[in-house]
């Protein structure tokens, strides 16, 4: 007869071996997220930094727990508004909806937008943004808040997974001279959000 403790290592040893392997998939998956994501300052013309000063990006080691699979509710009745920026300028914006989320014991309702001027271009059409502040804004990242970008095509049936872990600086945080938006008061976050940009190290 085998044993029960067997039979239970039998079953426990395999989910455990899943749960290690899922963990390092996760884990190179954000790896070559933020390999893309220094390599675009390398190609962009307008880019605030050079090979010396990507070297200086800092990030949060990554964390599953900060990937949030959200609801989604569209807002389609939303007025246009100026959202204000860090160099005094407006850009228009509109809501376009609101996402609720379980985050590190936590409900968080966060507000998503579209660029009035970007939905006129066809290759940004699609393109959602959601600026956010949290606890952690003049300490451990920068002061101004953080991003993050989804495509209308990650909303499916009012559903939306918001990854924290890819939650980036916008350009002022690297240097003067950028018009960054300024998260709206909705989505100043009661909570430190430990994933993603840290403060720029270069400064």
């Amino acid at each position: 007869m085998v044993p029960r403790l067997a039979i239970m290592l039998f079953f426990l040893v395999p989910a455990v071996l899943l749960n290690a392997q899922g963990g390092r998939s996760y884990a190179k998956e954000i790896k070559e997220h933020r390999k893309q994501y220094k390599e675009e300052f390398l190609e962009k013309e307008r880019s605030p930094l050079d090979k010396k000063g990507v070297k200086k990006l800092r990030f949060f080691p990554p964390d599953e727990s900060y990937r949030a699979a959200c609801t989604f509710e569209r807002t389609p009745e939303a007025e246009p508004f100026d959202m204000a920026t860090y160099s005094g300028i407006t850009k228009p914006y509109v809501q376009y909806g609101t996402a609720t989320c379980p985050l590190q014991g936590q409900t968080v309702e966060i507000a998503i937008y579209q660029s009035l001027k970007l939905r006129q271009l066809p290759m940004y059409r699609d393109y959602l943004f959601i600026p956010f502040k949290d606890l952690t804004n003049g300490d451990s990242t920068y002061g101004g808040g953080r991003y993050m970008d989804i495509r209308m095509s990650d909303i499916e049936n009012g559903q939306v997974a918001l990854d924290f872990n890819k939650a980036y600086n916008p350009y002022c945080a690297y240097s003067d001279g950028y018009n960054c938006p300024a998260p709206p008061a909705e989505n100043h976050l009661e909570m430190a959000v430990e994933a993603g940009e840290k403060e720029f190290g270069g400064h």
